[in-house]
């Protein structure tokens, strides 16, 4: 792959501008003239005296020694590893003394943090993103008298990013993995690890959610908390795993993915009610663990139904609380929205009762990740919101897949606040943009102020599960758009000599033009050739650039331009129900009746994201009849269909088509289109199709969908009423 690097080019210049007494000369005349000395023989001292070594060589071309167990230090050395007790966990200190420098550590990684800190702010070299740094090429390398200590606001830290691929990346940004907390990577979402429903299912039915009037278990089904047996085969598991790992000692005990889905048996009900949240009964059996494990500290999840904190119940000091904030709006702060207030309360109440708190954050458009998501005004108040109530541990979810909206600069900002959240964003910003696209920074920066404002302005919410289409009217108005592909004709025309520079533009570029995809195929006035060419575009750039998904599950480029092509680039046979009335026997759910009427019958295909153009049934059958206007001759009669399993859209058990001429005999029109179960996480469009030999002539047709009820015991929503969607019924 390409490695994104580029070095800033000034000449060879003689030595840093620093204070008039240098402490320490590290490089002359491009030779070393220290040493690092490493204090100990933990491995993260080894990685901060190679990480050192490796940039002042590139800066220099001068390679410092590395030299292990000394017992006496010379004048110009670098210690790097002794301890500092005044900073704390991954904390360092940069002191100067004795003409050494000392970098010291408050534990775990702070030697490493302390020589990344070293290199940013007193070598000058600048990280954006993966593989891609700046630098200033030096002859000489000369330190100042230093005297600097830092500790991060929480004790983990993590985003999303493919940075992460790159471990400078990763050392830079003071970002950590769970493997290298939580025992096994056992980390979120573990019920089902823990104890296996393939294993405890059959014979232990009753270790499981009681849903709908049965216990259900099911990869996704939670457990039966108050049930004493399943706390006994918990702890037989976890003690097991525990001794596999000895070295570490954090792990996750929390609920299974999907909402609604905990246990309302009578003994669960009944603590539920009294603790005025099922996270009630959570945080009593997480407590009974803390005590059974007096040495090992338990996450758990406060997440969708678990949200609130329990009324009377104390969480353990050794109980960490993973609190989600996934059904929150994101264009204004948490504290500025309905969505948000729920949360905060849900913060505050946590934050009254524990010191142990990690926030999971969402900073991503799940459905349509490579789609414009401006919320970077938002970042800082939400950080700091966290750090005022007691988290000490936070994971910013963001879209870090490549060619993702301004992937590298949310994960450079997100990852400077995270360890300080008082820094100046603007100035992040803005020292981001020049760093990573030069002279197109400008024109960058003014889209998003523009956007930003527009996204305000319109009043229109901003989410995860966000499509294009909801903000056509507001921040992506055509007029808008316009404005917008102005400033990115002008920031590729200011770095089109720059390969590199052009590149990253163009990469970011992806996201505006996903958009006006998105839009175009809504809008049946739309240039159908001026489509044609962008998406030719889209599909060749996004190759060139190794995209590789549009959304978290992993639906490809190549297959979404294929599937454009095909669904919303004009086709030679049109359908005969094309503007058909609808009369409903089963009428959709109530927020989708508005739009029903239109969207089964308008020729324009949903995408895939289930709030715009789609019209869904809750745990109910379909029926209605389409009144073609007149006889018509046909063969074929289709539906079209959304499978989206991380939504609880599923699809249904079958559709059955009778067609009439006078709206009272109606015949079976072919054979009932029975659905295959799909488990694939991946998002698709199923066409329900019948067609017969002979043509056939009527005016209605009467379409019916039986639902599949209940979410089966493989899905995340286990027991609960399935979702189907459809979008649009042809005939040809």
């Amino acid at each position: 792959m390409k490695k994104y690097l580029k070095l800033i080019t000034l000449g060879m210049v003689c030595a840093m501008v620093t204070p008039l007494s240098a402490q320490i000369t590290l490089v002359k005349k491009q030779k070393p003239m220290a040493r690092i000395c490493v204090v100990g023989d933990k491995e993260p001292e080894k990685q901060a005296a190679a990480l050192l070594q490796d940039f002042v060589q590139r800066i220099s071309k001068a390679k410092l020694p590395i030299v292990d167990g000394v017992s006496e230090f010379r004048k110009g050395d670098i210690v790097v590893g002794e301890p500092d007790a005044k900073v704390g966990e991954d904390g360092f200190s940069l002191t100067s003394a004795d003409n050494r420098l000392y970098i010291r550590t408050g534990g775990d990684k702070g030697s490493i943090y302390g020589v990344v800190n070293l290199l940013e702010k007193y070598l000058g070299v600048s990280y954006w993103a993966k593989d891609a740094y700046t630098l200033t090429p030096m002859e000489n390398i000369e330190l100042p008298v230093l005297s600097h200590q830092e500790t991060p606001a929480f004790r983990f830290r993590r985003t999303v990013s493919y940075g992460n691929e790159d471990p400078i990346y990763r050392m830079w940004f003071r970002l950590e993995e769970p493997r290298e907390m939580f025992v096994g990577n056992i980390w979120v979402h573990t019920f089902n690890r823990i104890l296996p429903s393939d294993v405890y299912g059959k014979e232990h039915p009753e270790y499981y959610s009681f849903i709908n009037g049965e216990h259900r278990p099911g990869h996704n089904s939670q457990w039966c908390l108050t049930n004493p047996a399943v706390f006994d085969a918990a702890v037989a598991s976890l003690d097991s795993i525990f001794k596999a790992h000895p070295d570490l000692k954090m792990i996750s005990v929390s609920q299974n993915d999907g909402n609604d889905t905990h246990c309302t048996c009578p003994a669960c009900k009944a603590v539920d009610e009294y603790e005025g949240s099922p996270s009630g009964n959570l945080i009593r059996f997480l407590n009974k663990l803390a005590e059974r494990f007096p040495d090992k500290e338990f996450s758990t999840l406060a997440y969708q139904y678990s949200m609130q904190p329990p009324k009377h119940t104390r969480p353990h000091p050794r109980v960490n609380i993973m609190l989600c904030d996934i059904d929150c709006k994101r264009e204004v702060p948490l504290t500025d929205n309905e969505s948000g207030r729920e949360f905060l309360k849900a913060l505050e109440g946590w934050s009254a009762i524990s010191n142990n708190i990690f926030v999971w954050d969402y900073g991503i458009n799940f459905d349509n990740i490579v789609s414009p998501f401006p919320n970077f005004h938002i970042l800082q108040k939400n950080i700091q919101l966290f750090k005022k109530n007691h988290v000490t541990m936070h994971y910013s979810q963001v879209n870090g897949i490549r060619g993702g909206d301004f992937t590298e600069m949310r994960a450079y900002i997100i990852g400077k606040l995270i360890w300080d959240p008082d820094l100046d964003v603007d100035s992040l910003m803005h020292t981001f943009m020049n760093g990573y696209y030069g002279a197109a920074a400008p024109y960058l920066c003014q889209y998003h102020k523009i956007m930003q404002g527009a996204l305000l302005a319109s009043g229109q919410p901003l989410w995860i599960y966000d499509s294009p289409n909801s903000h056509k009217k507001g921040m992506l108005n055509k007029h808008l758009m316009k404005v917008y592909d102005e400033l990115f004709d002008k920031a590729e025309q200011a770095v089109v000599a720059d390969s590199v520079l052009l590149d990253r533009v163009r990469l970011s570029r992806l996201s505006l033009q996903y958009a006006q995809l998105e839009i175009a195929r809504t809008e049946a006035d739309s240039d159908k050739q001026k489509s044609s060419e962008l998406l030719a575009l889209f599909e060749e750039r996004t190759k060139e650039m190794g995209v590789k998904s549009l959304n978290e599950r992993n639906n490809t480029p190549k297959e979404y331009c294929e599937l454009y092509r095909k669904r919303f680039l004009p086709q030679n046979n049109k359908s005969k129900a094309l503007g058909a009335k609808v009369e409903w026997l089963q009428e959709p759910n109530l927020q989708y009746r508005l739009m029903a009427n239109q969207a089964l019958t308008d020729g324009l295909y949903g995408g895939t994201t289930y709030v715009e153009s789609w019209v869904g049934w809750k745990g109910c059958d379909a029926e209605f009849i389409l009144d073609l206007g007149e006889e018509k001759e046909f063969t074929r009669i289709e539906t079209d269909f959304l499978h989206q399993l991380g939504a609880w859209v599923l699809l249904p058990k079958s559709v059955t088509y009778s067609v009439s001429s006078d709206k009272e005999n109606f015949v079976l029109f072919g054979d009932t289109f029975n659905f295959s179960e799909d488990k694939d996480a991946q998002v698709k469009f199923v066409i329900g199709q019948t067609e017969v030999s002979t043509p056939v002539k009527a005016r209605y047709i009467k379409v019916l969908v039986k639902t599949l009820g209940l979410c089966p015991s493989w899905h995340y929503g286990v027991g609960n009423p399935a979702w189907f969607f459809m979008d649009e019924v042809a005939v040809y």
